[in-house]
């Protein structure tokens, strides 16, 4: 092959119709994320974008919202153990695994229940 594919630019995730102040409270507020400003005509559909340099998320509005509760971003965190007690102080359930020996990992949902892992130690 004359091609690779070199590293994700973003990862979307859906959310339900006029949510963005609670996607913002959690992407924003609970895992540190900016809210980034959408382009014209994106922002017109809703929904929001959030980074902070390394991590891009988009959260798209869609009209028959399902959460995704099997299929998932993997979030690396510097001190996995600080963020959950963080989630857990902020009223937010962790859920670890301890499934993959010499992985730190745990699993959270977004407000609309989206699935999300965060993980320390990953290669």
């Amino acid at each position: 092959m004359s091609f690779r594919l070199l590293r994700v630019d973003h990862v979307q995730l859906a959310m339900p119709q006029g949510a963005e102040d609670d996607a913002e409270r959690f992407y924003a507020g609970l895992l540190g994320l900016e809210r980034q400003v959408k382009p014209e005509p994106l922002a017109s559909r809703g929904g929001c974008w959030f980074s902070n340099g390394s991590v891009v998320l988009h959260l798209g509005v869609e009209q028959d919202f399902r959460p995704a509760r099997k299929a998932h971003p993997a979030l690396v965190v510097d001190d996995l153990d600080a963020l959950a007690a963080h989630l857990v102080a902020s009223g937010v359930e962790v859920r670890p695994d301890t499934e993959l020996p010499g992985l730190h990992r745990c699993f959270v949902d977004d407000p609309f229940g989206n699935r999300i892992e965060l993980v320390e130690g990953a290669g």
